[in-house]
């Protein structure tokens, strides 16, 4: 498995889709990079050359925000929520969504309401 910015990717997955293993890149930014580095994105990984794969590492360290350091500035900014105590900031605290969803039928686990089927709270007949 070849290591890209901290992340292992698959050997025998195409370039394309293998990127994607890395936190921060999807597909689309996946193939720019490969059109950047004019790396066909339908070689497998375990088939690229070092030097692409030392010219992939150079493009992805030295242009995205990728791993640890995009994980870090993502807690950062939910702090800051937080810390200014902004609404979005008060729902991720309480660990509830964030973005307007709603929380009467969604989000029961969440929440700690959860009901396995529709009656199992009902209580049973006894019969004499």
């Amino acid at each position: 498995m070849a290591r890209i910015a901290g992340a292992l990717i698959p050997n025998d997955k195409k370039v394309e889709y293998a990127l994607p293993y890395v936190y921060g890149i999807g597909l689309t930014l996946s193939r720019k990079i490969l059109a950047k580095t004019k790396i066909d994105g339908n070689i497998r990984v375990k088939d690229l050359t070092e030097d692409q794969l030392n010219q992939l590492r150079a493009e992805i360290e030295k242009n995205f925000k990728v791993e640890g350091e995009l994980k870090r500035d993502i807690m950062g900014n939910i702090k800051r929520l937080k810390d200014i105590k902004a609404f979005r900031g008060t729902r991720h605290a309480k660990n509830l969504p964030a973005r307007g969803q709603r929380t009467k039928t969604n989000s029961r686990t969440v929440r700690g309401n959860r009901r396995s089927t529709a009656g199992s709270g009902k209580v049973k007949l006894q019969k004499t």
